[in-house]
């Protein structure tokens, strides 16, 4: 082996100055190679899907490049999340961050494909979907005190529909079942409309679901909103007490997702991503396709988003493996 000598150092040190200052060089001009693709892990039409659409659109003029969105649904959102963890670490490829995947699935599903905590970079909070408890209009719960007297005077007959096994509707009853001591039944279906059909048909005595879908028929008078699980009452239904009020403390819930992008994507291509995805949540038709119907904006930086959903994960790793949830 050959002495390791002044000069070799230094070529040493020049060649590894020379690879920073490219890597710099690569961020500083990112996005320039190709186009970037948006993984959405969901089908086409959702929510995801449709915020996903309108933040592309909104990035790629800041960024100065198209930007593609891809739908990749199945596995309870894995099988999407799992192509954004595996890409390249380049910037070109990020996607949507949804609850589950991120927060849920790894307690409750035998094998998931990744680590969300090792394997993807949070990049932002996009928004969250606040929780709304509802019972038919002809229930005989007129108000939450009612419900809780019954679920008390008849445990077990206090029966509550979701979109299915895992899912906020589902961990949301599960929460509420053990906040108030009141055993429930957990009926779960296949998709939020059959849920909602069983609830409005009577066959179910409560449900969760977000603003948006309730409040056509809450205006509609077929369904009454006992409670929302906020920090404060939603401007859409503003006599509609949250739980805090009542009496039930850390019952905010809500079905969020954010940005993610590979582990080890550049910190400076994670902050370009970043600023361009805080400057579309304050264009005015964004704000109002969020806020308008019920949900709430995120924002904020990676680190903010990072630790919202470690919280999340604890929180709801938690009740998956107190009620010893299991995926069908």
């Amino acid at each position: 082996m050959k002495p390791f000598t002044a000069t070799r150092l230094l070529a040493t040190a020049c060649l590894a100055l020379a690879g920073a200052g490219a890597h710099a060089q690569d961020a500083g001009n990112y996005p320039s190679a190709k186009p970037l693709t948006f993984v959405v892990p969901y089908a086409p039409g959702g929510s995801s899907d449709t915020r996903a659409r309108m933040l592309a659109a909104k990035m790629s003029s800041y960024l100065g490049q198209s930007i593609i969105v891809e739908n990749k649904a199945g596995g309870g959102g894995n099988i999407g999340t799992d192509a954004i963890a595996k890409a390249a670490p380049d910037g070109y490829t990020f996607g949507i961050g949804n609850f589950a995947p991120l927060s849920v699935n790894k307690a409750m599903m035998a094998k998931v494909p990744f680590d969300p905590a090792k394997d993807l970079a949070p990049i932002i909070l996009i928004e969250r979907g606040p929780l709304v408890m509802v019972v038919p209009e002809k229930s005989q719960f007129k108000n939450f005190q009612d419900f809780v007297a019954y679920g008390k005077a008849n445990p077990d007959k206090t029966t509550f529909a979701s979109a299915g096994v895992g899912g906020a509707y589902h961990l949301g009853g599960e929460l509420l079942s053990a906040a108030t001591g009141i055993p429930m039944v957990h009926v779960p279906y296949k998709g939020g409309g059959p849920a909602t059909t069983d609830l409005l048909g009577g066959q179910v005595s409560f449900m969760f679901d977000m603003a948006p879908a309730v409040l056509p028929h809450i205006k509609e008078h077929k369904m009454r909103a006992l409670a929302v699980a906020t920090d404060k009452r939603l401007p859409q239904l503003p006599d509609v007490p949250t739980f805090d009020e009542l009496g039930l403390k850390n019952m905010a819930m809500s079905n969020w997702f954010g940005l993610v992008a590979p582990a080890k994507t550049p910190k400076a291509i994670i902050a370009k991503l970043n600023e361009a995805a805080n400057r579309a949540l304050k264009e005015p038709d964004v704000m109002q396709a969020i806020q308008g119907p019920g949900n709430i904006i995120g924002g904020g930086t990676p680190e903010q988003f990072a630790t919202f959903v470690a919280g999340e994960t604890a929180r709801w790793s938690k009740v998956v493996k107190e009620k010893q949830i299991k995926a069908d």
